[in-house]
């Protein structure tokens, strides 16, 4: 119903940055919400950022508020995760997920899940 493919990502110094896309396809007006999420090596999957594609409302999480900023273009059906002062301890995988129905956008609870990119941030 939906398709998401991540791109953007890539190795960095810290201090850097970079733009992470998320193109959707498919059955796209079903989609209410647009979200980050990253899996560092040895640890759980977690959200990183969110939007709400109707009303732009946004969710970040504590350890990327201030550096991250998540952004769509729906004419594009593309969602932006711009990264700045990147920090080591951001690299990860970093996935993009929509959710089908509308609920809170602070979830781990999303439909549809892309294969990831790779970040990796060097010291």
């Amino acid at each position: 119903q939906v398709q998401l493919v991540e791109t953007g990502g890539g190795l960095v110094q810290a201090g850097g940055s970079l733009r992470l896309s998320c193109a959707a396809s498919g059955r796209t007006f079903s989609s209410y919400a647009m979200g980050w999420f990253r899996q560092a090596p040895g640890k759980e999957r977690e959200i990183v950022a969110a939007i709400r594609l109707g009303g732009g409302s946004t969710y970040y999480a504590d350890s990327v508020k201030g550096r991250f900023t998540i952004s769509r273009d729906n004419a594009k059906s593309t969602v932006y995760l711009q990264m700045n002062s990147l920090k080591p301890e951001d690299t990860a995988v970093y996935y993009c997920a929509a959710q089908s129905t509308y609920r809170p956008i602070a979830t781990m609870t999303y439909d549809y899940w892309g294969q990831g990119t790779q970040v990796t941030v060097s010291s």
